[in-house]
């Protein structure tokens, strides 16, 4: 197609539309976006509520399915979209331009607008069609995916609203894949930050004293990399893992002392801990403490962010949802692999609340850049997604 073709054609119009809306952290306006949604479902001529997670707006659009006491199917995507820095972009980073090649650049081109338009593309395709699904399914819009566990999902999936919608089984983002393949995750790494607390002796910087918290510090910063360049090594010698299958330490925050000359008496590090699904986190909660004795001791831990475990979706003979979603993928001809996401996203809320979610975006042969400059996706691969979703979500709808 060429570039008027692409302007023209309604679903890439519709997108843009999406992108346009400028539903960037910090401090989100999420009423534009409830109102283009609400005009989404009133053309799909599909209900749609607007319930709160928090303080904020869950957008919900019901397709009702022919044996609606089925459990349901939940086709999930975020409003809102990470920071930008215009002065990297080469585009308006809410202009939704599009070039003489097809590339359409945005925030949130990648993630997750693009997936949120194709299931509604999808659904206008399939209905148009005359199919109606025999499970019902819901699109839910939900706030704040960016900001970790403020008011999102989070707070949805714990809600009496939420328990009702009776969910069997969920559709979430998944990122670019660069090469033919497609990806498909199927759970998440648990996600910690840690502040250590290391307290030592203080005095002037001209002694040599004993146990200060700058010797505890390197013990355990020693120790920490150590982990970390075995995980280095595994990821480098074996060819058929992902980052996502590795546990990663990161040393993310230093604080401490208030003069040069002044050895302190506390240091703070902050670390962003990614734990393997194939760790069991109290073993490694335990190494970490005792590397701290080992260090000296007076080191306190503290937890800002520690998720717990939670158990992939299952991708077996087990899981009818599993077999539906494979099956349609190996009818559309194309290459797939079954990954653990690498970052975090709504699907390990859904997870633990007990339903099983799969993430995939599809898009392919195209440089991830979710949280990058110059953001975009091909008009072809775009509409190409949308084929892709009709062929899923009916699949799965009907498991």
């Amino acid at each position: 197609m060429s570039k008027e073709q692409w302007e023209n054609d309604e679903e890439i119009k519709i997108f843009r539309e999406y992108l346009r809306i400028p539903s960037v952290h910090p401090n989100v306006d999420y009423t534009p976006c409830v109102e283009f949604l609400k005009r989404q479902a009133a053309s799909l001529e599909l209900p749609v509520e607007v319930v709160l997670a928090g303080l904020n707006p869950v957008v919900v659009i019901k397709w009702l399915g022919k044996q609606p006491e089925l459990p349901s199917i939940v086709l999930n995507s975020h409003m809102d979209v990470v920071p930008v820095f215009r002065d990297k972009w080469t585009h308006e980073p809410f202009n939704a331009d599009l070039d003489d090649e097809g590339r359409i650049y945005g925030r949130g081109a990648q993630d997750m607008k693009s997936v949120a338009t194709q299931y509604l593309g999808a659904i206008r395709s399939l209905k148009a069609s005359g199919y109606q699904p025999k499970r019902t399914v819901y699109l839910t819009f939900v706030p704040n995916e960016e900001a970790g566990v403020v008011a999102g999902m989070s707070y949805l999936v714990k809600s009496d609203y939420f328990k009702k919608l009776n969910v069997g089984f969920s559709f979430d983002e998944g990122m670019a894949s660069e090469d033919e393949s497609y990806a498909v995750f199927y759970a998440e790494r648990t996600i910690w930050h840690l502040r250590l607390k290391i307290s030592g002796t203080s005095g002037h910087g001209s002694l040599l004293l004993h146990k200060t918290a700058g010797q505890k510090f390197s013990y355990i910063l020693g120790k920490i990399m150590e982990f970390r360049d075995t995980e280095v090594k595994r990821l480098n010698r074996n060819s058929t893992i992902d980052i996502g299958d590795v546990t990663t330490m990161n040393l993310t925050q230093l604080n401490g002392g208030v003069q040069s000359n002044v050895v302190p008496p506390l240091l703070e590090a902050v670390f962003d801990i990614r734990i393997a699904i194939t760790v069991d986190i109290v073993e490694l909660e335990k190494q970490i403490r005792d590397w701290c004795e080992e260090a000296g001791g007076g080191i306190e831990l503290v937890f800002e962010w520690k998720e717990p475990f939670v158990a992939p979706t299952k991708i077996d003979a087990s899981n009818p949802y599993w077999l539906a979603f494979k099956q349609a993928l190996d009818e559309l001809g194309v290459k797939s692999r079954q990954r653990v996401f690498p970052g975090a996203t709504d699907s390990r809320f859904l997870r633990q609340a007990g339903v099983p979610a799969l993430g995939f975006s599809p898009i392919n042969n195209t440089p991830i850049l979710l949280h990058d400059h110059n953001e975009y996706l091909r008009a072809d691969t775009y509409l190409r997604g949308i084929e892709m979703y009709k062929k899923l979500i009916a699949a799965v709808a009907n498991a």
